[in-house]
């Protein structure tokens, strides 16, 4: 695994040729809801994705043991995702507050967006948070005819989320990064990236993106160079780090394994991100002994 070097983009339109980004000056800006400004180590807050330890979030009792053990590792604000169906909103924000946890962040059901998205606004209230967030957009969506269904199902939740002064985030995976060949249906004149058609079809106050570094560069991309193409607008960003283990990648904690981490971090120092959270989906071993891992490696260069 090469180190992914960090390269600077101007605002703009973007345009790909190959690997390689290309952006212009006077197209629309990609920020028009988070206003980037040079960040240090202390405006980025560390948290846990709480998809980590989903088996042990099924039940109340475990759910408040589980935030519990994330605080005292040092963690100050948390994800939701993949919680017990039957822990009210109302009992996951006591929870996290006694365990001095903000949440900053949901995985949401896909379908509630769609459906359920004045109940899901009212949820999010409840919980105190500001981004709710999308794991990956459904099946149907992934092909060169559909891709921009997505964008005219979705746009109204966003709209409807936005004016209740929050953000819908769209968490990427490596098959966002697959080139679509152009076609009548989606209206390009060239292939693009599944990426690209949702940078361009969600406007900056409608959409973020809750960037995933494992999965940026298990597509085989830059992950440096995709964090100033979307600087201004990750809020959230997921850290997880690969390893391998001879023909296969395997997710790891921050910088036990091949990512460039000290280049990555620098980078989102430079742009809107307000929360590096880590998640890691698949531990070797414990997976609170892999998010204790990952905080003290991110607490031992500064982010906390």
């Amino acid at each position: 695994m090469a180190f992914f070097p960090c390269s600077g983009y101007s605002n703009g339109s973007v345009a790909f040729h190959g690997s390689r980004a290309i952006c212009f000056q006077g197209g629309k800006s990609l920020n028009q809801y988070h206003k980037t400004e040079k960040r240090g180590i202390k405006d980025m807050r560390t948290g846990a994705q709480a998809y980590t330890v989903r088996a042990y979030t099924q039940n109340e009792k475990d759910f408040s043991f589980t935030m519990k053990k994330i605080a005292d590792m040092g963690y100050q604000t948390v994800q939701i995702s993949a919680i017990g169906k039957d822990i009210r909103p109302e009992r996951v924000r006591e929870i996290c507050d006694e365990a001095g946890l903000e949440i900053v962040l949901t995985h949401s059901d896909a379908n509630r967006i769609l459906y359920d998205t004045e109940n899901l606004i009212r949820e999010h209230d409840i919980l105190g948070c500001k981004y709710i967030g999308l794991g990956a957009m459904p099946d149907k969506y992934r092909t060169k005819e559909w891709i921009t269904h997505f964008m005219d199902d979705y746009r109204e939740p966003a709209k409807k989320i936005a004016a209740a002064g929050k953000l819908l985030m769209y968490h990427n995976h490596n098959f966002e990064f697959q080139k679509l060949p152009g076609c009548p249906e989606n209206g390009a004149d060239r292939p693009k990236r599944i990426m690209e058609f949702l940078m361009e079809g969600f406007g900056a106050e409608e959409m973020g993106f809750t960037l995933d570094t494992y999965w940026v560069a298990a597509a085989g991309c830059d992950v440096c160079q995709w964090i100033t193409l979307l600087k201004d607008r990750i809020p959230c960003v997921h850290l997880k780090d690969m390893s391998v283990e001879g023909f296969s990648q395997l997710m790891a904690p921050v910088m036990e394994g091949n990512l460039n981490f000290p280049a990555i971090l620098k980078a989102l120092e430079n742009t809107s991100c307000q929360y590096i959270l880590v998640e890691q989906d698949t531990c070797q071993g414990s997976p609170f002994d892999c998010l204790k891992t990952s905080y003290d490696n991110l607490a031992a260069a500064g982010y906390r």
